[in-house]
């Protein structure tokens, strides 16, 4: 891991003497964050859930030799030279349904009424499909030649009994719960996911729907921060807004039952700023201060196994730090992948977008039909520049930007339609 200095506490009214480069930041929290345990859920609960273990075939799909069409099983060798001009007469010997089969053996000369997904009578070896017979009283006219084999499911066709049908680390889509309802499951192993505390700070700050006084503002992050949880499969476990006071934070951070803890708010320099020093004394301050805009006052420690994000309380500000550093904990823990959980484009730049070495830039930028060009106002503060944006580029630390023409990745908010 690359050597960093220690953070320091000394920063109130002062400004970060130094700055702690993301990937730096990235190593702690990947170093850090332990895949949860298991848990069993119904299978009706395990939709986006991660499989704990891998899931082999306890029987096979379709278990029998079913009929794939409506029509009539019959031995296809004699149906050679059937023609509207020269039809074949068969005996109906009976009728197979789904769940209530011919249990005889099909005679020569003879065929069964079959429906799709009914099972094969024995001996019959192809499914002659309805249009291509007529019906009589007691028998039917074959007009066209059909070749053994034709429209049967074969045994373990779909699915041979013992095959692994998920893999452990496998994020469940409906499909993944409607083959393993097929295979007769009812609950599944999945990793049990992240519970998530959320602790708001800000005086300034009240709750929608309750009046708001000339000088406040409504609170916004635990909304976005609530969105962002479910879709990278956690659960708040409690959420609360506390006075910008020490003893206010610490006693929400020592409370139990959380795997994650966000510190949303608090986090910068000013005289009003106390989560840094509340973590530090009630655990450990690992990181503070981050070669990042617009999240450059974010932080992380933890204390005893519960890993503390400091999250600033800038609305876009927040939400870069969560997805760097807090989401990235969170999909680990839950046993996905560490990734940007966005869709990804390459793009040409329209417009010049400016950086400044030595920091990383999430830079929201909106894509139009000559290229993607950077939305440049409102900095950290409006959340707007977010919701006006089609996504994010970044721009590493090592970069000024990128020049009008070059390509670049964007990071899409909402996927390609």
């Amino acid at each position: 891991m690359t050597d960093k200095k220690l953070p320091s506490l000394n920063i109130r009214m002062r400004g970060f003497t130094h700055r702690i480069p993301v990937e730096v930041a990235q190593q702690w929290v990947d170093a850090n964050s332990k895949r949860l345990p298991a848990q069993r859920v119904p299978l009706c609960r395990a939709n986006g859930r991660v499989l704990a273990e891998d899931v082999a075939a306890p029987l096979s799909i379709p278990p029998f030799d079913v009929a794939l069409t409506d029509g009539y099983a019959l031995c296809g060798s004699e149906t050679a030279g059937a023609s509207l001009y020269n039809p074949l007469p068969f005996r109906l010997q009976g009728e197979s349904l789904p769940a209530r089969p011919f249990t005889e053996a099909v005679l020569p000369g003879t065929a069964v009424r079959i429906m799709t997904g009914a099972p094969m009578p024995e001996v019959a070896d192809t499914v002659l499909p309805a249009e291509y017979a007529i019906d009589q009283e007691g028998h039917i006219e074959v007009t066209a030649p059909t070749a053994p084999g034709g429209n049967i499911g074969r045994c373990g066709m779909d699915v041979q009994q013992g095959t692994q049908l998920c893999q452990r680390g496998r994020r469940l889509r409906p499909q993944d719960v409607g083959l393993l309802a097929a295979m007769g499951f009812t609950e599944v192993d999945v990793i049990r996911q992240p519970r998530v505390r959320m602790i708001i700070t800000g005086d300034e700050l009240v709750t929608s729907g309750v009046p708001r006084d000339r000088y406040a503002f409504f609170e916004a992050n635990s909304k976005q921060l609530r969105a962002l949880l479910e879709r990278d499969g956690g659960k708040v476990e409690m959420q609360c807004h506390v006075a910008d006071e020490p003893e206010a934070i610490r006693q929400a951070l020592l409370a139990p039952d959380a795997d994650i803890v966000l510190l949303v708010g608090g986090s910068g320099i000013g005289s009003n700023d106390h989560a840094a020093t509340v973590l530090a004394q009630a655990g450990e301050l690992a990181i503070h201060g981050l070669a990042l805009s617009p999240a450059g006052s974010a932080g992380m420690g933890s204390r005893n196994n519960t890993l503390v994000f400091l999250l600033p309380g800038s609305p876009t500000a927040c939400l870069c730090a969560y997805d760097f550093f807090a989401g990235r904990a969170l999909r680990l823990a839950g046993g996905r992948s560490a990734d940007w959980p966005y869709v990804a484009r390459q793009a040409v730049v329209a417009r010049k977008i400016v950086s400044a070495v030595g920091r990383v830039d999430y830079c929201r930028v909106r894509i139009h039909n000559d290229g993607v060009e950077p939305i440049t106002s409102g900095g950290a503060l409006l959340l707007s520049t977010t919701t006006h944006a089609d996504g994010f580029v970044i721009v590493p630390a090592d970069s000024e930007g990128y020049p009008a023409d070059a390509v670049v990745t964007v990071y899409l908010y909402d996927p390609i339609p």
